[in-house]
């Protein structure tokens, strides 16, 4: 009798904590990002300084530097979506040589040696900065316009597979 009573207790114990962990698998939402209020910040200051410089100055180099340095400090970015948008048309612009700035303003340091980007480089540019709006931001307001840009640049890339 007492062994039967710990087999049943045990039993329902199970139960229990299997329906504990089915009560858990209906979420909808993804995980909250912590994200840093003085990062955030500084990157929001920067993405409205990179529209200034996009829309109303023509600043093409200007505005894809400050969106770079948004990407490189602040991946997790709450608008991470518009500036990766914004770095694909200001390279877009710049391999048209649109704008009031030379694309050659654009210098990239490799060691001690600097270069500027051809005009399929900028294409290139663009295509990843826009690939990576389609692929990581499914449901941003920029996405059509991102696909739009893209087909013109041979498509979206695909994502990028990690090894482990």
């Amino acid at each position: 009798m007492k062994k039967f009573s710990i087999t049943f207790f045990a039993f329902a114990l199970l139960l229990c904590m299997s329906s504990i962990v089915c009560a858990q698998g209906g979420v909808k939402q993804g995980p909250q990002i912590a994200r840093d209020p003085d990062l955030e910040k500084d990157s929001l200051h920067n993405l409205e300084v990179a529209r200034h410089y996009c829309k109303t100055r023509k600043a093409y180099v200007a505005a894809l530097q400050r969106c770079e340095e948004i990407i490189a400090a602040n991946p997790s970015f709450s608008k991470i979506d518009e500036v990766l948008f914004m770095a694909g048309e200001s390279s877009l612009h710049l391999a048209d040589n649109k704008g009031k700035q030379e694309s050659s303003l654009y210098v990239i340091h490799e060691g001690d040696t600097k270069r500027t980007l051809t005009a399929d480089q900028f294409r290139d540019l663009a295509r990843d900065y826009l690939s990576q709006l389609v692929n990581g931001h499914p449901d941003s307001s920029y996405r059509s316009q991102a696909e739009e840009s893209l087909r013109s640049l041979g498509g979206v890339k695909p994502k990028a597979v990690s090894s482990k």
